[in-house]
């Protein structure tokens, strides 16, 4: 099974950049985990609802692009279903047993959120509680809930 992580933005941060780097290294033994950054689209703060709706359909557009048909795709949001690790470690274990090889696709909006464009084609949605975290530091925390299941899934030992 491989996993995408799409992501609205890119990191400059150097430590979000190492610590996402160390979970994909030790996710190299169980699944190929890619992360796909695409464009954020410039935006000044005061816009009005249909040009920040604007905003989120053409940074969707570009999330959509990165995306196969077959895939099955779980949006991170506020509002999503909340789930402990093992809940978690359960969703990607019935997705590799059950998936049939297509792609397990993680989306992560930008700063002004997802568009209605990637909601719609959206399987499930996952929140990681009702606070809101910077868009990068959330690959840093998806990276290690991913790590953390296959851990999980393989019986291994991890701190909790």
């Amino acid at each position: 099974m491989n996993i995408k992580i799409i992501c609205v933005g890119k990191i400059k941060e150097k430590f979000y950049k190492q610590a996402i780097g160390e979970y994909l290294k030790r996710l190299t033994v169980f699944s190929k985990v890619e992360i796909v950054e695409v464009n954020d689209e410039k935006a000044p703060e005061d816009l009005s609802y249909k040009e920040l709706s604007d905003v989120k359909e053409k940074e969707g557009e570009r999330i959509l692009s990165k995306i196969k048909d077959d895939s099955l795709v779980i949006t991170l949001e506020i509002g999503g279903r909340e789930m402990d690790s093992l809940d978690f470690a359960d969703l990607i274990k019935d997705e590799m047993v059950n998936g049939f090889g297509r792609d397990l696709v993680f989306v992560i909006g930008g700063s002004n959120g997802l568009g209605e464009n990637v909601l719609k084609r959206s399987d499930k949605s996952l929140s990681f509680g009702k606070m809101t975290y910077p868009h990068q530091l959330m690959r840093v925390i998806l990276t290690e809930q991913i790590y953390r299941a296959f851990m999980i899934i393989n019986n291994r030992t991890y701190h909790k």
